[in-house]
């Protein structure tokens, strides 16, 4: 089986409200799977219901194979976006306990909790209380919990909040790290420059409903509108500019320029090539910049949530 998480069909209502409306998710094994979304979309519910906190009215959700039972609770680290450390208890002893309630024993969790306070230069902080850190601090020692036993599955709703830019650079190296040592991790985020250097694959929920899935790379390939970004110089600009409008359909360009000349967006045809255009702009102008305009994963998300 090459999906380590399946949720099929999966509904939820909480009264007369319909959180999730037969959503159907497919998470590839060692793959960082982007769970988006606006505010209400329906993404906590279905967190919740992978981690058992809540059970779903219809549908089934599957764990490497196995409808999810109990006991896979060792199997899957959770990071909620609302964070659930005790402020009164001390660094060391909390991460401690909760190493415990995942099954490891004291003395092979007091090892992985040396090995990653030393790994984030944290060793100073075993003795003090979480309500003497900062946000940011407190969030690092919530971080190790979720991962220390080393679950098949991990669960990363808004995993950066808190953090400065140093710091959010540094979980996520080691997110992509643990996906490299055989991890799948799911992410839930609204930062969308995290999704592009994170993502393999996403799905879009809005309004209780699953309305796009699949290969980042693939959706980005679905998106694009044939359109370049082309940066000029001539002794001739407006008769170059000209000849380009008159050749192809020109659109505003907005992205940064040393040469500015002529900045245009170019949209050509699906039967015409970039070599093609290219060929076409050398033979009347100098090119400085010539790039694709290939669709963020902002982009996506915005456009996606207003069509539907």
């Amino acid at each position: 089986m090459n999906d380590l998480l399946v949720a099929d069909s999966v509904s939820k209502n909480f009264g007369n409200f319909k959180a999730l409306n037969q959503v159907s998710i497919a998470v590839p094994k060692g793959s960082i799977f982007g769970l988006l979304g606006p505010n209400g979309a329906g993404k906590t519910t279905l967190i919740r219901i992978i981690n058992q906190i809540t059970m779903p009215d219809e549908g089934s959700v599957l764990l490497d194979g196995q409808p999810l039972k109990p006991e896979h609770i060792k199997d899957i680290g959770y990071l909620p976006e609302e964070r659930g450390l005790y402020k009164s208890m001390k660094v060391g002893e909390q991460a401690l306990y909760l190493a415990q309630l995942k099954g490891m024993s004291k003395a092979e969790a007091k090892s992985r909790l040396k090995y990653w306070f030393e790994k984030l230069e944290i060793g100073d902080w075993w003795n003090k209380k979480i309500q003497e850190l900062s946000k940011g601090q407190a969030q690092k020692i919530q971080f190790i919990v979720t991962v220390l036993h080393k679950p098949k599955l991990l669960i990363f709703d808004e995993p950066f909040s808190g953090f400065d830019p140093i710091n959010a650079n540094l979980i996520k190296d080691e997110i992509l790290q643990l996906r490299d040592e055989g991890a799948t991790v799911i992410f839930s985020t609204h930062r969308m420059e995290s999704v592009e250097e994170l993502c393999d694959h996403i799905a879009l929920l809005h309004k209780s409903n699953k309305i796009l899935d699949g290969k980042l790379n693939d959706i980005k390939g679905q998106y694009k509108t044939n359109t370049f970004e082309v940066g000029l110089q001539s002794n001739n600009s407006t008769a170059v500019l000209n000849e380009i409008k008159d050749r192809f359909e020109v659109l505003p360009a907005t992205f940064k320029n040393l040469h500015d000349d002529i900045k245009l967006n170019i949209k050509i045809n699906e039967s015409a090539s970039s070599n093609d255009l290219l060929s076409f702009l050398t033979s009347k102008a100098e090119v400085h910049h010539f790039v694709e305009v290939i669709p963020s994963a902002n982009d996506i998300f915005i456009q996606t949530v207003k069509n539907n």
